[in-house]
């Protein structure tokens, strides 16, 4: 019988039983030696697994690696040869979307500095804060989550763009989606920017001083991809002045040191990598597993393929 690990004795109660399929609690923390690793075919990894990927590779058997988040550039270096690679694509694309739309909103209407205001007891002097509505919005990376992104900002009444790797026709949330080459042209015409971009080598410091350069004074970068896509020092130098505005669920390097001083600048808002991390994960991963098990146990094609062969048996 075929040996799948799933991260802890909750996850192999909640997904299983599958037909055909012996499930196993491993959370990567240790290695896994003799019998015990002979037999493993399938890894489902924890989602604080990043750093024990490396875990995976003496497996012998190994021929899946299914990851529980839709950024999978943490486990392509310990991939081993012939073993396919699978993502959570559609389990977090609601959680990032909502997310995403929520640091837009408080960075443009001054929550943060309300809540800061508030553990002072202080009333703010009236001001105007920036709006949503009719603001130039600009998604790069318009994948799952990116249409899922647009689909939510679009009652806000604004004026959406969409970037992807590689230009196509519009879906009726825009009217055309941009290849990557055309951001130099796009960049200064926009208020807002949201990064979705996974991290690979072509976008691993994406929005580096010359993106940022061409952005226009006030606008708002918000990163839900991946803290590498932003050139750091860079994002520093723009916003230490005041000139830019910056919303980051990620960062780099993660997690960001008490003592960095993105922490104390001015018109940055920081959240701990959260995005994804709303309760619609757990019973949406259960049945994307249970979906992704039935058919391994059966042989058929996996979903989300991303890395490795894309059947099994190739």
């Amino acid at each position: 019988m075929s040996v799948v690990t799933l991260p802890d004795e909750s996850w192999v109660r909640d997904v299983g039983p599958v037909e055909g399929l012996e499930l196993r609690p491993w959370d990567l923390a240790a290695d896994l030696d003799g019998p015990d690793a002979a037999e493993v075919e399938f890894v489902v990894t924890p989602i604080a697994g990043t750093r024990r990927m490396a875990r995976v590779r003496p497996l012998p058997q190994l021929r899946v690696v299914q990851v529980v988040t839709a950024g999978y550039d943490h486990a392509l270096a310990h991939l081993p040869p012939g073993v396919t690679l699978c993502n959570a694509a559609g389990v977090h694309d609601t959680s990032t979307a909502e997310f995403a739309v929520a640091l837009v909103l408080a960075a443009q209407r001054g929550i943060p500095e309300f809540v800061r205001l508030q553990d002072r007891g202080d009333w703010l002097a009236h001001r105007a804060w920036p709006a949503l509505g009719d603001r130039r919005v600009l998604i790069v990376g318009y994948g799952r989550i990116g249409r899922a992104l647009a689909a939510r900002l679009a009652p806000f009444e604004v004026r959406l763009t969409a970037v992807a790797a590689r230009p196509r026709s519009g879906d009726g949330l825009v009217e055309r989606v941009h290849g990557i080459e055309d951001l130099p042209s796009l960049l200064p015409q926009q208020d807002i920017v949201v990064l979705l971009t996974p991290l690979t080598e072509a976008t691993r410091g994406l929005a580096d001083a010359a993106f940022l350069a061409a952005m226009p004074d006030g606008a708002l970068l918000v990163n839900v991809a991946r803290g590498p896509v932003v050139d750091t020092d860079a994002l520093l130098a723009e916003v230490a002045t005041g000139r830019l505005r910056a919303a980051l669920d990620v960062t780099d390097p993660e997690p960001l040191p008490a003592d960095h001083p993105l922490w104390r600048t001015s018109g940055v808002l920081i959240a701990p990598h959260v995005g994804g991390a709303g309760d619609t994960f757990r019973p949406r991963m259960v049945r994307l597993l249970r979906d992704q098990l039935n058919r391994y146990a059966a042989g058929e094609p996996l979903l989300h393929v991303v890395a490795g062969p894309g059947m099994l048996g190739e």
